[in-house]
């Protein structure tokens, strides 16, 4: 990485005007130069990480500083951040619509907009069931079941999903009512004013309770977010949704903080401090105060 040109000269930069920096597994931590430069003491919150595919240095304030400001602060400009020529910046076209509040905090998570799915090449041996998460009504009634599911290919494992809905007549195939994953648990956590997590998908919200947490989420991934889930919600104390580190994952974000907004009293936009998701949060040793705001969104709904 030291050969990188612009990695060395925004760490330099940092270095001189911030103090020495803190390596984590992921990313080196400075103080931002913009909001933490009174002289006082500080949990230091801006992020320098290279993404080589890219040929760009990644700087970001988990408070939510812009990078135009903290690079003024260095001396610096945006073209420092990039190894490479800079990608052109997305263009509406003419009358079209402005770039979502989504998309720009992607855009400053230095992701990309679009997502392309590897190619992992034929499967090589049948779906293998690993998991299977049952939704409950508020009297705690099964009402429907996500199975999940991991298939060989010959390069590397594929998760995949099917779900299935419980009638008179037993289990069957297809969806079930709109209903949030561990929903009795949400209401009483709604009731005594705890704090709620939600999350993209059931493993995280199983890795949540195991560290003592109440979570949900919702069937169906990261499109499937619906104003009945966030119904189950309405009342709460605290709301944290936990955006997967991708574009999906800050859509899915993006959509449930919107559903929540008028709704709950305090809400927060976080993410994993390493890794892509809450799961990969715990892996790493990281605790849920660990967790990150997640750029463009946090400032936005933070209440």
């Amino acid at each position: 990485m030291g050969s990188q040109g612009s990695w060395e000269t925004i760490n330099r930069a940092l270095s001189q005007v911030s103090g020495p920096g803190r390596r984590g597994s992921e990313w080196i931590t400075y103080l931002c130069p913009v909001h933490e430069a009174d002289g006082r003491r500080h949990r230091p919150s801006l992020g320098v990480v290279y993404n080589p595919q890219r040929q760009r240095t990644v700087v970001r304030c988990f408070a939510g500083c812009p990078d135009v400001e903290v690079l003024a602060r260095l001396g610096l400009g945006v073209r420092d951040l990039f190894d490479g020529p800079p990608p052109e910046r997305p263009r509406r076209a003419a009358n079209g619509p402005e770039l979502t509040l989504a998309d720009r905090a992607i855009l400053a998570a230095g992701l990309t907009l679009s997502m392309h799915k590897p190619d992992f090449g034929p499967p090589i041996r049948k779906p293998r069931q690993v998991a299977a998460y049952l939704y409950r009504d508020a009297a705690g009634h099964a009402v429907g079941c996500v199975v999940r599911l991991r298939t060989l290919h010959r390069q590397g494992y594929v998760k995949s999903f099917y779900q299935l809905r419980r009638t008179e007549n037993g289990w069957e195939n297809g969806g079930f009512a709109r209903v949030p994953y561990q929903l009795p648990e949400v209401i009483e956590a709604v009731r005594d004013g705890r704090d709620i997590y939600v999350c993209e998908g059931e493993a995280d919200v199983l890795a949540a309770r195991h560290a003592g947490l109440t979570a949900t989420c919702n069937a169906g991934g990261a499109n499937a977010w619906h104003a009945e889930h966030a119904e189950w919600l309405s009342g709460a104390r605290r709301v944290w949704v936990v955006a997967d580190r991708d574009a999906a994952g800050y859509r899915h974000a993006a959509k449930v903080a919107e559903s929540l907004a008028d709704s709950v009293r305090h809400l927060r936009v976080v993410e994993a401090r390493d890794g892509n998701d809450l799961t990969d949060h715990f892996n790493a040793g990281h605790h849920p105060p660990d967790l990150l705001p997640v750029p463009v969104l946090d400032p936005h709904y933070t209440r």
